[in-house]
């Protein structure tokens, strides 16, 4: 009896698993089970579906011409295709999406979209689902069948990308076709339609940590100026050749892309103007250049703002939204409740499996320009908002800090110079071509960083200046923490100063002896291959007093370019 009970269990147990499979095979291939049932499958795409593409043009001359359709069927992507720079003509993408369980029967799904003047042809033609042309060279495949909505092909969202170097950053998404055929004149940035198709990728954080060697390196880029489109090249040296042309930012990410490679770093910190804000209509299609780089090298990056990222087009809160949604990208907003978009700090756990911290790296935004001109021209100070969450904050971990099993140490990053790197009676190393353009009202940053023991703090901004400046306490001018430059990246940006060329900054932080060493690295020259004022900053976790000789007196301010707003 007891078998007998055992044998029909186990037989209705096979059956329930079998129909449970087929039912799934279906609703997979046909759509069977309710949508209140199948919006619970592992399969089920949630939010959005797109079920048509289409490119609307308009005038800006004639009144009764509108860029618009039936808002309860279109959303409009807004990106002027023509990035408002021409003069009687607009353009925008519509898409019309909807939520899967809203689809009807006489809904269509798009399952893929391309670019180009000719219709595709498919390897595998599909009867349910055809090409269908729209304006702009766009064309669409959309199907009939219920379950494409599920398919890993379905396109769930619809974004435009510019210039001829235009390329795609994120998980899941890519530039399809051509750029849209609305220009034929060739004077405006070229226009790709991306889509992403399936879910959204959930973006799992890379966690930095301490290499088995004990030696923790970080790549600084500071003020790569990219462009929307290649850009153009400004106080190019070695001077270029008779006819030579320079395209700057493919110039400076080669560069990078050269100092990734042979240096190897753990971490790479963007420390502000990676946009150069009057150059870049599109920011999006600027930030995405960089942040591709590091994508394919599994780089995990950091990155604060300087005072061009959002001089036009795009807003702090919004570009850190991007930055924040990109893969290896560790930025953050930082808390809402304090001035500044980009406040936070990362953990650099020890090496092996310790959960421990090794190395803290704090991020500030610097602002941009003064809030008072008259008081106190040029740029903008960090505010006692950041001031007293960095003291709390810096105070909340000294207690994990203790437990890590060798010494910790803190360093910070920031875009503008606080205004102790203009002390030039103090031990510095490096080139010092340009007067500092620090905010001339002091709110007492330096002091807070050197209380809570910030060994070593790096800026940007002063594109010709590079050096690395020994701040000292009391009376026997104990060192107290260094104050570095990292020296100017990009081409979009300014040089100049009797030759400068663009460089990087590297930091090899080594836990093992709680040592800090820095360097530069060049774009062009003799000494490409050189470790540039290679030099020891922090030794048993403290600034170490570098002994040189004495250095000449650094310019005055007033020899920075006449076009201030381009730093």
């Amino acid at each position: 009896m007891t078998r007998r009970i055992v044998r029909n269990l186990i037989q209705l147990s096979a059956a329930a698993v079998f129909t449970v499979f087929v039912v799934l095979f279906l609703d997979r291939s046909y759509r069977v089970l309710p949508t209140s049932l199948h919006n619970y499958l592992p399969t089920h795409h949630p939010g959005h579906v797109v079920t048509d593409v289409t490119l609307v043009t308009c005038s800006t001359v004639n009144p009764l011409s509108k860029c618009d359709l039936d808002p309860n069927k279109w959303h409009r992507i807004d990106k002027e295709l023509f990035l408002g720079r021409a003069w009687m003509t607009k353009s925008y993408i519509f898409v019309s999406r909807k939520h899967e369980e809203e689809l009807t029967d006489r809904d269509y799904v798009v399952v893929d979209l391309k670019v180009g003047p000719m219709k595709p042809v498919d390897e595998k033609p599909d009867s349910h689902a055809v090409w269908e042309s729209r304006p702009g060279g766009i064309w669409v495949k959309r199907s009939s069948q219920k379950v494409a909505s599920d398919s890993n092909e379905a396109v769930t969202n619809v974004d435009v990308l510019f210039g001829d170097d235009a390329v795609e950053a994120r998980d899941g998404w890519a530039i399809r076709g051509t750029p849209l055929q609305i220009d034929s004149s060739g004077s405006f940035h070229s226009a790709h339609v991306t889509v992403r198709r399936g879910a959204p990728v959930e973006q799992k954080k890379p966690k930095p940590r301490i290499p088995d060697n004990g030696k923790f390196k970080i790549l600084q880029i500071a003020d790569l100026h990219l462009s929307t489109g290649v850009g153009h090249c400004r106080d190019v040296y070695p001077a270029l050749a008779k006819g030579e042309k320079c395209e700057a930012d493919p110039r400076t990410l080669e560069f990078v892309d050269k100092m990734i490679d042979e240096e190897k770093p753990d971490f790479v910190v963007l420390s502000g103007d990676q946009v150069n804000g009057e150059s870049a209509p599109d920011p999006q299609s600027a930030i995405f250049k960089i942040a591709l780089k590091l994508k394919e090298r599994k780089l995990p990056y950091a990155s604060i703002f300087g005072n061009h990222d959002d001089a036009q087009a795009m807003g702090r809160e919004a570009q850190m939204a991007i930055m924040e949604s990109l893969p290896y990208s560790l930025a953050k907003a930082g808390p809402a409740d304090i001035d500044g978009v980009g406040n936070y700090y990362i953990e650099v756990l020890g090496r092996g499996g310790s959960d421990h911290s090794a190395i803290t790296i704090y991020f500030f935004d610097t602002h941009s320009y003064t809030p008072n001109e008259k008081k106190y021209p040029g740029y903008d100070w960090v505010k006692p908002s950041q001031i007293e969450w960095f003291n709390r904050t810096a105070d909340s971990l000294v207690k994990p800090h203790a437990e890590y099993s060798h010494q910790h140490m803190d360093i910070a990053f920031i875009h503008i110079p606080i205004t102790e790197y203009a002390n030039y009676n103090q031990t510095w190393v490096g080139e010092w071509r340009e007067g500092v353009t620090a905010p001339i009202y002091n709110p007492g940053f330096r002091d807070a960083l050197v209380d809570k023991g910030i060994l070593m703090v790096s800026a940007g901004h002063d594109h010709c200046n590079d050096y690395c400046i020994l701040s000292t306490e009391g009376e026997q001018h104990d060192p107290a923490m260094w104050m570095c430059y990292a020296g100017g990246v990009g081409f979009g940006g300014y040089a100049g100063y009797g030759g400068y060329l663009r460089r990087v900054r590297l930091y090899e932080i080594d836990v093992n002896s709680a040592r800090i060493h820095t360097w530069k690295r060049v774009e062009a020259g003799p000494n490409v291959t050189e470790k540039i004022d290679y030099q020891m900053i922090v030794d048993g976790a403290k600034a170490f007093p570098a002994p040189l000789p004495p250095q000449t007196p650094p310019p005055v301010a007033t020899e920075r370019p006449v076009d201030v707003k381009e730093s």
